[in-house]
């Protein structure tokens, strides 16, 4: 395997199936591939301590403050998320910096071997796009030497890739309906595939208010003996708004077995406060098996982490919002915190594109009543893209006449819709992982050079 390049190893990696370009079938989740891989690379998943984290919505921003609240208590702390935004290298981290050029050729050298004897083996056995991706996280890891691993679960839970580890804590966020043809069409059946993280014997921390998700859990955790801790059961978050949100964050107070000071968040909307509590309650999990984490560095990490395309403003006049929110909830909690907590004085304007195999209809329902123009486009990474104008045969019946743009080119669509806007005026851009990560660099590029009417 001598002589690999980047584009050779970028080139293997993307040959495998991809089942973020192509939705699985339930029969095409399971584990005994992803177990034998590593198996081949001599188990590197059981060489590192694990934090693990699953839900529907909240997972990602939960980990990036997880991840940066030990990074500030002094370890060496991988981080493994996906999708990515811009670079695939975004995947896996260490105390924040992407796996470099060098070292994922090194790592897919060392992988290389292991999936092609696999794919020789026989049919069903060729591991996948995610799996060969996760396996390089491991690895990454182990050769960094890193203390503690945060890992994001990709899909579900029970079957995901990432549920070989044997986790210090494992954490579900908030459970809504996503991926309801993998994972269910109702909240006990999704709850179920997400609580297939909680390990026998391994303490579990649960962020999630839904009723029906919560019943799941708790018998879960039950049967296998796990210790769990439950939001508005065992610790609380209450979130305190900011009066001035573009100048000052919002805290959080968190009550567990004791009264923790009002913390900053970093991380914009009021559904952050039960992320943000859930990963005290980590916090106070992870120092009770040795860690030591000063509360200095869980402020520092709830008040200064940086999660791209989570509520993120890329500029001010006009309000520039970039959101990868890819369901119901997440469009919800978008929209009422771009609706609500964000001073917006002129027209509220969306562009908005989103994978088929989501709730598009559910979600345009959801965001209609809090924008005044919408601009409705696709993005060009990924075939799952939704024809614009199908999302304007969902839209039109909820807006009223309100003005609606098709725009087949989510650039384009970001030029027209940044050279229309006064300064007064707020850009939502919400619906999908792949336009926030199409649209960023541009996005950032316009507006840290002014908008045209500041010329």
């Amino acid at each position: 395997m001598l002589g690999m390049n980047l584009d050779d190893a970028l080139a293997f990696w993307y040959g495998r199936i991809d089942y973020e370009r192509r939705s699985p079938k339930p029969g095409d989740l399971k584990l005994d591939r992803m177990r034998s891989l590593l198996r081949g690379l001599g188990d590197p998943h059981l060489r590192i301590r694990t934090v693990h984290v699953a839900g529907t919505k909240g997972k990602g921003s939960t980990s990036a403050m997880l991840a940066e609240t030990l990074r500030r208590a002094g370890y060496r702390v991988g981080l493994f998320t996906s999708p990515h935004l811009v670079s695939v290298t975004e995947r896996m981290q260490v105390n924040g910096q992407p796996i470099t050029p060098a070292e994922l050729i090194a790592r897919m050298q060392d992988v290389r071997p292991v999936v092609e004897a696999m794919t020789r083996s026989g049919e069903g056995n060729a591991p996948t796009f995610f799996e060969v991706g996760t396996a390089v996280g491991f690895l990454h890891f182990v050769c960094r030497n890193v203390d503690v691993a945060v890992i994001e679960v990709g899909l579900g839970g029970r079957f995901d890739s990432t549920n070989v580890v044997q986790p210090m804590v494992s954490v579900i966020t908030s459970i809504s309906f996503d991926h309801m043809a993998q994972l269910g069409n109702t909240l006990t059946l999704i709850a179920r595939e997400k609580a297939g993280i909680i390990k026998p014997g391994r303490p579990v921390v649960a962020t999630m208010t839904a009723e029906e998700a919560r019943a799941v859990v708790i018998s879960t955790a039950a049967e296998r003996g796990s210790r769990l801790s439950l939001i508005d059961r065992d610790f609380t978050g209450r979130y305190l708004p900011s009066t001035e949100p573009l100048l000052r964050p919002a805290r959080v107070a968190v009550q567990t077995s004791r009264s923790w000071p009002p913390m900053e968040l970093a991380l914009l909307g009021e559904h952050q406060a039960q992320n943000a509590a859930g990963v005290v309650k980590t916090v106070e999990l992870l120092t009770e098996q040795g860690l030591t984490i000063p509360d200095s560095a869980v402020a520092a990490g709830l008040g200064q982490v940086r999660w791209p395309a989570r509520m993120e403003i890329m500029g001010r006049r006009p309000l520039v919002v970039l959101d990868c929110a890819h369901n119901v909830a997440s469009v919800q909690a978008m929209a009422e915190t771009f609706h609500h907590t964000l001073p917006v004085k002129g027209m509220r304007r969306l562009i908005f594109a989103a994978s088929a195999d989501k709730d598009v209809p559910g979600m345009l329902r959801v965001l209609a009543p809090h924008f005044d123009a919408f601009t409705l486009t696709r993005f060009a990474e990924n075939p799952r893209s939704v024809d614009p104008q199908q999302l304007a045969d969902w839209l039109r019946p909820q807006i009223d006449g309100r003005p609606m743009t098709i725009v087949m080119d989510a650039p384009q669509a970001w030029q027209q819709v940044w050279e229309q806007a006064k300064p007064d005026d707020g850009i939502g851009i919400v619906g999908s992982v792949f336009l926030a990560g199409e649209l960023r660099n541009r996005v950032l590029a316009d507006c840290q050079a002014g908008h045209p009417s500041q010329g």
